[in-house]
């Protein structure tokens, strides 16, 4: 055999070897990929099938009840913001009454200077009976109304009795004569009307 066939042999052994080896290592590439996709599928499959119907259905029961208590809790937000802003408005509402209450009580003594002086004639045709004409509408828009009429029942919660009248025929405690006039802001008693009462003898 001559030295160049002997060389042209050896050269092409390493080429063959490389040519025998590749699809070995291509297949093998192949199968991996698809032996992992099958496993895959197999896990899917295993997960998909441990799910009963009756896991099914608790899990169905369990949003239900988580949907009903969130409704729950937003209905009692909503009445507790509803119940809040009732108790706000009632105590704005008492607080203006109060404060209206003590500017009045405060200006009674001089309403009953008026008063007086009305009743005895002493403001007609003075400038006086235009100022008391106006301080009584003033008055009477913040609804302050008078306490205490003659011959109406006694009741201790807008009278007070400084003198009591055994009076013959008296069948019940009646006011006799009002002495000084009460009064009150809608429910609420400013002052109670000094009174005197007929009772039975």
């Amino acid at each position: 055999m001559s030295p160049d066939k002997k060389k042209r042999d050896d050269n092409e052994k390493p080429e063959a070897s490389k040519a025998s080896g590749s699809p070995e290592s291509s297949e093998e590439e192949t199968v991996a990929p698809a032996a992992e996709e099958e496993l895959v599928a197999e896990d899917v499959t295993v997960e998909t099938e441990t799910l009963s119907e009756e896991d099914a259905a608790l899990l169905d029961l369990a949003a239900v009840d988580l949907v009903s208590e969130m409704r729950s809790d937003m209905l009692r937000a909503q009445a507790e913001l509803v119940n809040f802003r009732t108790r706000v408005e009632r105590d704005r509402v008492a607080n203006r009454e109060s404060v209206i209450a003590e500017v009045i009580r405060s200006l009674l003594p001089a309403l009953d200077d008026l008063t007086r002086a009305e009743k005895h004639g002493d403001l007609v045709g003075s400038p006086l009976e235009l100022v008391a004409a106006k301080l009584h509408a003033a008055f009477e828009r913040y609804g302050l109304r008078s306490v205490g009429e003659k011959d109406e029942v006694f009741d201790p919660h807008f009278h007070e009795a400084v003198v009591q009248l055994p009076t013959p025929g008296a069948t019940a405690q009646t006011v006799a004569d009002v002495i000084e006039p009460g009064y009150a802001l809608g429910e609420r008693l400013i002052r109670a009307a000094k009174v005197a009462v007929s009772v039975p003898e």
